[in-house]
């Protein structure tokens, strides 16, 4: 059977995550399927045989294991199986602060699944993770006020447990020395996110060659300069959507995006939908 590509549906359209229990209560068969959201599965009760390309983990109470975005996967549960699932697009939980960080899980050279060695050979890291994994589930379960931000705490405070528990250094290394050369780029982006920034003018701010810097840039972040800009520049334009009473070729001329198919093509990349009906789920759901 052919592998297919998963659609992740999230309940909440502020919140880029799904998470669930799931019992299963037979032997069942999985086929090979992949999403572009980054996931996690800790088993409670039972038995569970995970198949990636080239590896199999047979996980029991206790054990959890991570799949990377877009990496290929097929399971088996076996008599009487309860596990919790987690599936969140990374992107969405780095912002300007943190987003030099996203490069250790970007999965350009290595992928995310060879970091599994952490939770099997480390059973502290195992429990505060799957304890992270239970509260974002009771979070989310329960919704109480501000329970957004509870979650995005718990999905970092993940990450970090990956970061500093990497021994093997599986995920990329990071060169503090890169960051700090490049945070008045960051922050000139950060102060410009309604003009057309010109790369240009970063790589006098830099005091870098044009070709150097694009090569500099990706592997110190993790991602080209224009993904970048792009990047920021819809999360920008998310909060316009959300505070201001503009029509969508307003915000698109505030973000510096005046070309609508452009700036239709971005947001689309980064939430699956278009700007107004990003609007117009965001607050309905805040209405609720």
């Amino acid at each position: 059977m052919e592998a297919y590509n998963e659609k992740v549906r999230y309940e909440n359209p502020l919140l880029s995550l799904r998470t669930f229990r799931s019992r299963r209560n037979q032997s069942d068969y999985i086929h090979w399927h992949y999403h572009k959201q980054l996931e996690l599965l800790l088993v409670l009760h039972g038995k569970l045989e995970l198949c990636l390309m080239d590896e199999v983990f047979l996980l029991e109470p206790g054990d959890i294991i991570i799949i990377g975005a877009h990496e290929l996967h097929r399971d088996r549960s076996f008599n009487e199986l309860d596990y919790i699932v987690l599936q969140f697009d990374l992107e969405q939980f780095f912002d300007h602060g943190s987003i030099p960080y996203m490069r250790y899980f970007s999965e350009t050279h290595t992928p995310l699944s060879k970091a599994n060695y952490i939770y099997r050979d480390n059973p502290e890291a195992r429990r505060e993770t799957a304890e992270c994994m239970e509260q974002i589930l009771n979070e989310a379960t329960y919704k109480e006020r501000g329970y957004e931000l509870a979650v995005s705490i718990l999905i970092k405070q993940i990450l970090l447990l990956l970061l500093r528990n990497d021994h093997r250094k599986v995920l990329m290394e990071q060169d503090s020395f890169d960051t700090v050369r490049l945070k008045p780029v960051l922050d000139y982006i950060e102060n410009h996110l309604t003009d057309r920034i010109q790369v240009e003018e970063v790589c006098r701010i830099a005091n870098m060659s044009y070709y150097y810097f694009v090569k500099y840039f990706k592997k110190a972040i993790g991602m080209s300069f224009t993904e970048y800009v792009n990047y920021r520049k819809v999360k920008w334009a998310e909060r316009i959507l959300l505070t201001k009473d503009l029509s969508i070729s307003q915000v698109g001329e505030e973000i510096g995006m005046p070309n609508m198919a452009h700036f239709y093509k971005m947001f689309k990349k980064y939430n699956d939908c278009s700007p107004k009906q990003f609007q117009r789920k965001m607050l309905s759901w805040q209405r609720k």
